[in-house]
């Protein structure tokens, strides 16, 4: 019989790892939403995440915008960029040149994303990538090609997972095989999309495991405060909003009730999230910061302390510009 290993034999090393913490922003529309954003950046910076996603619209839609707010992130605040990439409607040469000049600018972690078919209902271009785990490989290629830029590193992958049945996916047990694929094509964890009962990150995880993924499953949550938005992603995603919820908030006879029952409800899906084994959490915000610090603070998150990374005198304007100090 072997001896334990010097690992085993350190109790302290299976200690619980503090729980990771990470949000969602889109880049803005509009120089007012902007402004807003940044306002919501600073807010969100304060709690030190882990990262933050970037989402990229469909087809590259607004890649430029996308890359510029990353830059920003990057340069500008201690905040780590995790930047969305969709893949369908792009020749693997396109989507080389893309990941090579997000890598360009700082980032080091890529949510690799199939993304929406064309709506008209044609078929991508003839050549283009038609499947997240092929973006995995293509990613994979790029950053073994970069390797010595990269000082040896790794770029993080991250996947999608679904807690529901994607609605163009034939059954939840496909949905789990394709996770399945994307970690072998080497992703390093998924984030969830929504979902509204407390149940269903539980049953995904507990179905991922059997089949035999291993890697971090996050649940993403959004703040549940607006009907039009929680209504409107429900069509979007074909996940049944909860209708106990649904009713409570349009009961609600003010705007700070509804934030009350809805941040209740949000704080009761991580919950639900966290007792299952979830090793973190991404929230939604919309680029709205109150709701998402409301969740944040009624959560209480086990947080690793960290110094501060910021350079002496630098601090970031509404706006995002620099400030003498």
């Amino acid at each position: 019989m072997s001896p334990p290993s010097l690992i085993e034999s350190h109790s302290t090393l299976s200690d619980a790892a503090p729980v990771a913490l990470s949000y969602e922003l889109f880049p803005p529309r509009s120089p007012a939403a902007a402004e807003s954003l940044w306002t919501t950046i600073g807010e969100l910076e304060s709690t030190d995440p882990d990262y933050v996603s970037v989402t990229y619209g469909a087809s590259g839609s607004n890649r430029s915008t996308a890359v510029e707010l990353i830059y920003r992130l990057v340069q500008e605040t201690t905040l780590r960029p995790l930047a969305h990439l969709t893949c369908v409607g792009n020749s693997p040469q396109e989507l080389a040149e893309i990941i090579a000049e997000l890598l360009d600018v700082g980032v080091r972690g890529i949510l690799a994303l199939r993304g929406d078919m064309p709506k008209d209902g044609g078929t991508p271009p003839e050549g283009s990538l038609r499947y997240a785990q092929d973006l995995i490989d293509l990613i994979r290629r790029v950053e073994q090609r970069r390797s010595a830029l990269l000082c040896a590193g790794k770029v993080a992958v991250g996947v999608a997972a679904y807690p529901t049945r994607h609605p163009e996916s034939p059954s939840e047990a496909h949905d789990i095989e394709v996770l399945l694929a994307k970690q072998r094509s080497g992703a390093d964890f998924a984030i969830t999309q929504v979902f509204f009962h407390t149940g269903q990150y539980a049953d995904l995880l507990t179905r991922a495991r059997r089949a035999g993924v291993t890697i971090p499953i996050i649940p993403g949550v959004m703040p549940l405060t607006s009907i039009r938005r929680v209504t409107r992603l429900g069509e979007l995603t074909g996940v049944e909003p909860d209708t106990g919820l649904m009713d409570r908030l349009a009961a609600a006879d003010s705007d700070a009730e509804r934030a009350r029952i809805g941040v209740g409800a949000t704080v009761d899906l991580a919950n639900a999230a966290l007792d299952a084994g979830a090793p973190g959490i991404h929230l939604y915000t919309f680029n709205e910061h109150a709701s998402a610090l409301e969740v944040l603070d009624k959560l209480a998150l086990p947080r690793p302390r960290r110094a501060d990374r910021r350079p002496a005198g630098r601090r970031l304007s509404a706006s995002g510009h620099q400030l003498a100090s």
